[in-house]
């Protein structure tokens, strides 16, 4: 009998041979093959936690936090990630959160728990803080908020420390939230406070807003001033569609003499807008809007119930399409946070943030999803980045050309009392809303101070604290 040594001779494994091996060699070869490397003349960096993607809202509701494994996997497995600087994101603190929430709102997040009873007011027979079917208390539901919106927050620190160009983070543009309450699958409205965080050291600020669904907690924030401009396409039936605001005559406060007013720009659609119509709408919109108000920063909110087949939605449109405005606005070569949002048909989701990811980047993928893609079942039987979406539960295009003309003409008619960039009050400059820093980013943020001071004393107090929480 041949006797068999215990202790094997370590053989070095040639590249193939191991699983982890052949991954990394086709992701490399997908590289390879898309063309991918990072953006030359600027960065873009990627905000992500594992952690959000555990989230359970409940079996039966829309909101599936999962999306964002699927998004991110799509990601990797075209190699994307090595165009980008990736940041595993933080939990935002409380006392960053209370820079524009209630401070007995975020305390009742932090404590309550699914096992607590909660009393519905006897008189009107609303939940606590509008908590309910919409807004569950779901288990880990602080965790939830603090780690999206600490996304957010780190990408806004990127930009603002000109360590990124672009910053993406999937799971923030939660654009429903208010001061004191839930709304719409939102608790923390995360692109106020990243936008809050812009406003220290940038002017002025326009929000473009792509969900289906009007961006109210955002517009509502931002209300009574001019330094925040909010642009918003959606679904507009104010008595059969949620939530019911956002008409072309919502446009800030109706006294000039607010600064706020006309600064709050609606783009109210119907029923199956199509590719075209949008991209066209969006461009004769977006532009006048970037031309007049002339921003210094850009947030967007890709939320991707806009997209046709969705299961909340009722557009038309493709993932190109989408990404197409993602696009227009990035060539305006503007500092620039791309967010999540809405979105319910979970492989539909993935594959348009995927894409506008490879936007981001500069590089136009293969149409054909990566055959090593995790869960690549989910996306059968096309297995494609581009399914055809339009058809999908098709709805009548009730958008007109002269509606869609209208639109455009009243919009621009609002930008004519933007009288040019609006001025900003020369006071202090408010504190980072708690910013919590790593070392590099001191070290790089006084490095960055040395070059800027002549800068930081013309735009020293570009405002009040607290002067947007309206």
């Amino acid at each position: 009998m041949t006797k068999i040594s215990v202790v094997q001779d370590y053989q070095n494994p040639q590249a193939g041979e191991t699983l982890t091996l052949t991954l990394d060699e086709k992701i490399r070869r997908e590289v390879l093959r898309n063309g991918i490397h990072r953006p030359k003349g600027y960065t873009v960096s990627y905000h992500a936690n594992p952690e959000v993607e555990k989230m359970h809202f409940g079996s039966k509701h829309p909101m599936k936090p999962w999306r964002l494994t699927l998004t991110n996997k799509i990601v990797m497995a075209y190699g994307m990630h090595n165009a980008m600087d990736v940041y595993l994101s933080r939990a935002a603190t409380s006392q960053e959160m209370v820079e524009y929430h209630k401070q007995d709102y975020i305390d009742f997040l932090q404590s309550v728990v699914p096992t607590h009873r909660l009393e519905q007011d006897p008189v009107t027979g609303a939940w606590p803080y509008n908590m309910g079917d919409d807004c569950p208390v779901f288990d880990g539901l602080f965790s939830y908020c603090s780690l999206y919106t600490g996304a957010s927050l780190d990408a806004a620190r990127k930009v603002t420390n000109n360590q990124s160009d672009i910053a993406i983070n999937w799971s923030g543009g939660l654009h429903h939230a208010k001061k004191a309450e839930a709304s719409g699958f939102c608790y923390i409205n995360d692109i106020v406070l990243a936008i809050l965080q812009l406003l220290l050291y940038h002017p002025r600020v326009l929000y473009i807003d792509l969900d289906v669904h009007h961006g109210d907690g955002v517009e509502q924030a931002f209300w009574s001033t001019d330094r925040v401009m909010t642009l918003s396409l959606h679904k507009y039936d104010k008595m059969n569609y949620f939530p019911g605001t956002g008409g072309s005559d919502d446009t800030g406060p109706k006294t000039n003499a607010n600064p706020g007013a006309h600064h709050s720009l609606n783009v109210p659609l119907q029923d199956g807008i199509d590719d075209a119509s949008y991209i066209q709408l969006f461009k004769d919109v977006v532009g006048p809007c970037i031309k007049i108000y002339n921003p210094t920063a850009v947030v967007i909110q890709c939320g991707g119930d806009s997209l046709g087949g969705d299961r909340l939605g009722c557009f038309n449109l493709n993932i190109r399409a989408h990404g197409a405005c993602v696009e227009y606005t990035k060539k305006f070569n503007l500092p620039l946070i791309v967010l999540g949002g809405g979105g319910y048909t979970p492989r539909n989701v993935a594959r348009l943030w995927a894409y506008e990811t490879s936007v981001c980047i500069g590089t136009e993928v293969h149409p054909s999803l990566p055959a090593h893609t995790p869960f690549l079942e989910h996306f059968a039987p096309d297995r494609t980045l581009f399914p055809e979406l339009s058809q999908t539960g098709r709805y009548d295009n009730k958008n007109s050309e002269k509606y869609l003309r209208d639109i455009v003409m009243s919009v621009r008619e609002q930008l004519r009392y933007v009288q040019g960039s609006p001025s900003v009050q020369l006071q202090h400059v408010p504190p980072d809303i708690g910013a919590v820093r790593e070392e590099v980013e001191r070290e790089l943020q006084e490095i960055k101070e040395g070059k800027d001071v002549g800068r930081k004393r013309k735009e020293r107090g570009v405002g009040t604290r607290g002067e947007y929480a309206h």
